[in-house]
């Protein structure tokens, strides 16, 4: 382990240790100790949903990404507009408030394009230093960071959170994967001896549900980008091992997708990374709360037969779609019927905004259905974290709202609800 003088040297200067000075996995017991956390979403990868003012201030309804940010507006307007962002959307004071909440954990996702740019992308840089800027407060605080890659070019998912909304064509481009692995490779031979960031993820949500073609280059970038993010000297004439866990979305596919896939002892300090969302699909939109909770008792228990350790990365209590953007800007929501080709049902009144303006029962309902879902994936997995710590204007998906509006507890490890009573 690097001396403390070292390591705070390393932490302000953003260099490098040699990489012999850590093993696999020193960072955070994975295994043993759960995993508690949230996500700090629409931060370094904006999202139309958590910062709607951020599009809305442009006067220009076709900015509905990052990528269209850069490119539908003067360039200097936008550069100018993202660093204010960067500079105030999220500071330490926001670390300590995730370290007080009782949190371990923090997610940041990231986009490639901070690091490296594809040709013909437009995106403006300059996350970079704002991730090192978060590492620091993370240690001063006590988190564990875990860093997503949340973009990819030619995008993995078509959504607005891959920096680029429309049809995912990463797969379609050897440039793009390659492209892809290499940042992953430049981040993990950064961040491996900084003992804060604990574990990096391959690709947010790659959409394996979209093509064969799609699913199965997913699955073969894993065992190439493992090599990199597990190697990451290698290029350089060392075989050493990066000390962070490696952490691999499950494509939206079962579990047994991946049963004999990256097993112990050649693929060390695995975890499969699993998304529970009820707001987007139509038929769970139906559901009564009653039904909502039940359907998150059923998703927790079906998670102990991953055959890799299996960390819940996104999820949130809220129970709609009907938050501003959430479906991308532009599009409306489907419960409410508003979204091109839905079915009403239901007012979305009381269902997402700031908390003072929601029902009463929709926060005990958000109180039980997060006290589920956290003792839950628990119970079954390595932990969770939630979606997201802060959104403008819809604290339904917001932690540091659940906490102000008294659905979160200030203790995550006490439950009002009990998961053995309410599941069983």
């Amino acid at each position: 382990m690097l001396p403390l003088i070292a390591l705070l040297a390393l932490v302000a200067t953003g260099a490098t240790a040699s990489p012999a000075s850590r093993a696999v996995n020193t960072g955070f017991p994975y295994g043993s100790q759960k995993i508690r956390g949230v996500n700090l979403g629409g931060w370094l990868v904006i999202e139309p949903w958590i910062t709607p003012s951020l599009f809305d201030n442009t006067g220009n309804d076709g900015i509905v990404d990052e990528w269209t940010f850069a490119a539908y507006q003067d360039r200097g307007v936008a550069a100018a507009a993202l660093k204010r962002h960067w500079d105030t959307f999220y500071t330490e004071a926001d670390f300590a408030q995730i370290a007080a909440a009782g949190l371990n954990h923090v997610r940041i996702p990231v986009p490639h394009y901070g690091w490296q740019l594809a040709p013909g992308e437009p995106y403006i840089q300059g996350q970079a230093p704002y991730l090192d800027r978060a590492v620091g407060w993370a240690r001063n605080h006590g988190l564990k960071v875990l860093i997503e890659l949340h973009t990819a070019p030619g995008s993995q998912n078509g959504y607005d959170n891959s920096g680029h909304r429309g049809t995912a064509t990463w797969h379609t481009n050897a440039n793009n994967l390659a492209i892809t692995k290499q940042v992953l490779e430049l981040l993990s031979r950064k961040y491996s001896d900084w003992q804060v960031v604990t574990a990096i993820g391959i690709l947010n949500e790659p959409a394996g549900y979209l093509s064969p073609s799609l699913l199965s280059t997913t699955r073969q970038f894993y065992y190439d980008a493992y090599g990199a993010t597990r190697y990451p000297w290698a290029p350089q004439g060392s075989g050493a091992k990066s000390g962070l866990a490696i952490v691999i979305s499950d494509a939206f596919q079962p579990s047994s997708y991946w049963n004999g896939a990256y097993q112990e002892p050649n693929f060390e300090s695995m975890l499969l990374d699993h998304h529970y969302y009820q707001s987007f699909t139509p038929s769970m939109l139906q559901w009564s709360w009653g039904d909502k909770v039940r359907g998150a008792c059923a998703e927790a228990k079906s998670l102990a037969s991953s055959p890799l350790w299996l960390v819940v990365g996104e999820w949130s209590p809220a129970a709609t779609d009907c938050a501003k953007y959430l479906n991308g800007r532009g599009i409306g929501a489907r419960y409410d019927g508003s979204y091109p080709g839905s079915s009403y049902v239901g007012s979305c009144q009381g269902l997402t905004g700031k908390a003072n303006t929601l029902r009463g029962d929709f926060k005990e309902f958000m109180r039980q259905y997060w006290d589920i879902q956290t003792q839950g994936f628990e119970n079954n997995g390595q932990g969770w974290i939630m979606w997201t710590w802060k959104a403008e204007a819809a604290d339904e998906w917001s932690y540091a709202g659940g906490l102000a509006g008294g659905w979160i507890p200030q203790n995550p490890t006490q439950h009002k609800y009990s998961y053995a009573s309410v599941c069983n």
